[in-house]
């Protein structure tokens, strides 16, 4: 039940011959410039694109996958960092790119496109350079930007070193009596299993707690995220940090805004869940942590072997191909599925064209860990369908990225319910992971979304970046959401500082939020035998990164210009709100 490394280079030197070669090929693509107008000279590098394809993110994903199993590891660690380096200097060879593309024009770059079609996966790519052609610098500026590309490492790079190889994990003793240490893998299943509210209260600021102490270092490097990204803007002429981050991909920031507008609005429901839940638990304060506390209990543990299973049964009636696909992304050598000292906490799935896509876990067999499986499955399965594509275009965006992942917990939870004769507190648990969906990928990742856009907001006005400044927002869109004061937690307000995404890669969240209403709506598409469904659903995962999300979206059978995919959502969960009190309220 762990990666086999050796599917992509058979041991450390074969890697490091891999390594030669990628920094080769770097350097030979530098002397291409000024000599792109050449109808040969611009086969030849964009033949020389496709070769690093092959081999240089074959190298990254390597050393990336091995780094993320031991971060307490120097020597990988510093693998890494070469290979870093390495593609912040391909950045810098290429630099000269852009801009001579754009002084040839668009009708010789694709009238040579035209004539040679091993180029031809290119196209698009080119459409997108000469849609943003109004925010490419000069050569010369260009250049000059290139040189500071590593520095927008920096801020995730310090991020990683303080949450991950420097975490300090607490010990706590249980009401058992056993001394249990803390972590950002585990918390979670130690809230949920607890029934006294000190404790649950100390499990918790085990964890917290290091965000609280190290405040200020957390704020200083999230400001360096913003400042980076502010610098880009101004460089770049775009509007503000959200344009900048969803012009490429030809993102309407109406979306994004869509989205904030029709979450804020309809907070209702989930208020009345959390009263729902206070009520039936029995508590007399409501803390964001009870969240994890199941409403109906149950000490059944999953193996990993019974998810998969639970997993395949769920997808029975899908096309056969489909299901030979999800166990094939589920195979033995593909996925790391216990958590282990120095290993990266999450999970996630991990792809480079055209190889197998591998699978991080950190399992701890509760229920949640099931949907974990289904749901990394389904990027790894997106990832497979991708490549129908040639190698440049199988890199799918991240606005459509969870919309496979969580189409496969849609229908494993249909399974779940409608699949075995559940009884009052089954029917419970369901209900409540269903809710807890809605509540975790929708309204939460939309109240981080706008926290992201008002501290980005804070970078462009001038305003001082502080861990109070930065606290303040996140206490006041919990009272809007959720009507609680996470100041009676003390340690909660710096949850800004626990959201690795929020480092790692700005204005990300909210396509958890985007994609998520997709995904229902493609589903319940599939569900009612809606003709052509699911054959339009492959065809998005089949689509890569071809065309535009939104577009892609559209032609699945969403359209998330319009406020009416999101308010779907938002009917769901009170639907399914009034159905938990009706069952809580049943004998």
């Amino acid at each position: 039940m762990k990666w086999d490394l050796t599917y992509l280079f058979p041991d450390l030197a074969a890697y490091e011959k891999a390594y030669q070669e990628t920094v080769a090929i770097i350097d030979r693509l530098k002397t291409f410039k000024g000599k792109l107008g050449d109808e040969t000279q611009f086969k030849t590098y964009f033949l020389l694109q496709k070769e690093l394809q092959k081999t240089g993110y074959r190298a990254y994903q390597y050393v990336h996958l091995l780094s993320d199993l031991d971060k307490k590891n120097m020597d990988n660690a510093s693998r890494l960092q070469m290979m870093q380096l390495a593609f912040v200097k391909l950045q810098e060879a290429v630099s000269f790119e852009e801009p001579e593309l754009i002084k040839l024009g668009k009708d010789t770059v694709m009238g040579f496109v035209d004539n040679n079609p091993e180029i031809a996966e290119f196209r698009f790519g080119f459409e997108k350079l000469f849609r943003r052609q109004e925010h490419i610098l000069d050569e010369k500026s260009e250049e000059i930007l290139a040189n500071f590309n590593q520095l927008s490492e920096a801020g995730r790079n310090l991020y990683g070193s303080l949450s991950v190889a420097d975490i300090e994990n607490q010990d706590v003793m249980l009401d058992s009596g056993d001394i249990v240490t803390i972590t950002n893998s585990n918390y979670r299943a130690y809230i949920q299993k607890s029934k006294n509210p000190k404790e649950r209260k100390e499990i918790f600021e085990a964890v917290f707690s290091y965000y609280d102490a190290h405040k200020n270092t957390y704020s200083s490097i999230y400001k360096t995220v913003l400042d980076y990204d502010l610098a880009l803007v101004k460089a770049r002429k775009y509007k503000d940090s959200l344009e900048s981050y969803l012009f490429n991909n030809a993102i309407p920031v109406d979306v994004y805004h869509s989205l904030a507008k029709v979450a804020r609005a309809n907070t209702a429901p989930i208020k009345k869940y959390i009263k729902l839940r206070k009520e039936a638990l029995g508590l007399e304060e409501y803390h964001t942590y009870d969240r994890f506390l199941d409403l109906a209990q149950s000490d059944k543990e999953y193996e990993f072997e019974e998810a998969k299973k639970l997993f395949f049964a769920s997808i029975k009636n899908f096309p056969k191909d489909f299901q030979d696909k999800a166990h094939d992304v589920l195979e033995n050598g593909f996925v790391d599925v216990y958590e282990q000292s120095g290993k990266r906490t999450g999970a996630y799935s991990s792809s480079v064209p055209d190889t197998h896509p591998f699978i991080l876990l950190n399992y701890s067999k509760t229920l949640a860990d099931v949907f974990t499986v289904a749901h990394e499955a389904g990027h790894s399965i997106h990832s497979m369908y991708a490549q129908h594509q040639p190698a440049v275009l199988q890199d799918y965006t991240i606005f459509v990225a969870e919309v496979a992942s969580t189409f496969n917990e849609h229908n494993l939870l249909d399974y779940f319910i409608n699949e075995s004769k559940a009884t009052r507190a089954e029917k419970i648990m369901l209900l409540q992971r269903s809710i807890d969906d809605i509540m975790s990928t929708f309204y939460r990742q939309t109240l981080f979304a706008i926290y992201e856009l008002e501290a980005h907001k804070l970078a462009e006005s001038g305003q001082p970046i502080t861990a109070d400044r930065l606290s303040k927002i996140m206490i006041d869109l919990y009272k809007e959401f959720y009507d609680l004061d996470i100041t009676n937690e003390e340690v909660k307000q710096y949850v800004w500082a626990y959201i690795p995404h929020l480092f790692y890669t700005p204005f990300y969240v909210y396509q958890y939020a985007t994609s998520f209403a997709a995904s229902l709506k493609i589903y319940e598409d599939v569900k009612n035998n809606v003709p052509k469904a699911f054959d339009k659903y492959i065809g998005l995962l089949k689509s890569g990164g071809s065309d535009y999300p939104v577009k892609q979206l559209i032609n699945a059978g969403v359209d998330l210009t319009k406020e009416d995919s999101f308010l779907a959502v938002c009917k769901r969960i009170e639907e399914l709100v009034d159905q938990l009190e009706v069952v809580l309220k049943s004998e």
